[in-house]
């Protein structure tokens, strides 16, 4: 994308969604690192519907450690592939008191080493538990506008943060990330994108095609 183009988006979205921020609801690193894990394939607000009791369930590194998996698949079951990320959540927990002296790490490197725990999820702990920004989450939204708009022509998430790493700011990575997010979720959804009512739509490539 020519750098002209991208600067209008930017300008654009920054204008649209001035201060986004995530939807999931978590009180400290822990819970932000569960919801991000179980948010793969679901809908932020049925994550926060299931934390609701989760948080109340499991408290601390070792509650979710010393879980029954059979018992916690069935509290996070209607957040869909619930076999594995219990699993991914349980394992997770114990390497964190095995390796990190029971605290979720707070830098890249040690966040990827976690199982269930990829770049986008730790781009997110790192951003909203830490206030540090290393790279940009890349989920199903940012993957989506991504490619519509023509922000990047990779389908890999790690590829597209590096595409998009080199179009935004430093000091905007974390902040334009979620106003894809947020503009996936009001205007560019998956199935039916409401092009007519979108503000990027001139600058869009697959404005009125889909």
């Amino acid at each position: 994308m020519k750098k002209q183009s991208f600067q209008k988006i930017f300008l654009i979205l920054k204008k649209e969604y001035p201060q986004p921020d995530t939807v999931l609801k978590f009180g400290n690193p822990l819970q932000i690192m569960v919801a991000t894990i179980l948010s793969a394939q679901c809908t932020d607000k049925r994550v926060n519907i299931i934390t609701k009791n989760l948080f109340k369930k499991y408290k601390t590194v070792k509650d979710y450690a010393n879980a029954s998996q059979k018992e916690f698949e069935i509290d996070i079951k209607s957040s869909g592939f619930y076999k594995n990320k219990a699993k991914n959540i349980i394992n997770a927990c114990k390497m964190i008191i095995k390796k990190f002296d029971g605290k979720v790490p707070d830098t890249m490197g040690e966040l990827i080493k976690l199982p269930g725990v990829a770049r986008k999820t730790a781009n997110v702990v790192l951003s909203h538990a830490y206030g540090v920004v290393e790279g940009m989450a890349v989920d199903t939204h940012v993957t989506r506008l991504s490619q519509r708009i023509g922000l990047s022509k990779n389908k890999d998430p790690n590829k597209i943060e590096q595409d998009l790493l080199k179009l935004v700011p430093k000091n905007y990575w974390d902040k334009f990330s979620l106003s894809l997010i947020w503009h996936g979720r009001k205007v560019c959804n998956a199935r039916k994108p409401k092009c007519s009512e979108c503000k990027l739509n001139k600058l869009c490539e697959s404005a009125f095609k889909v």
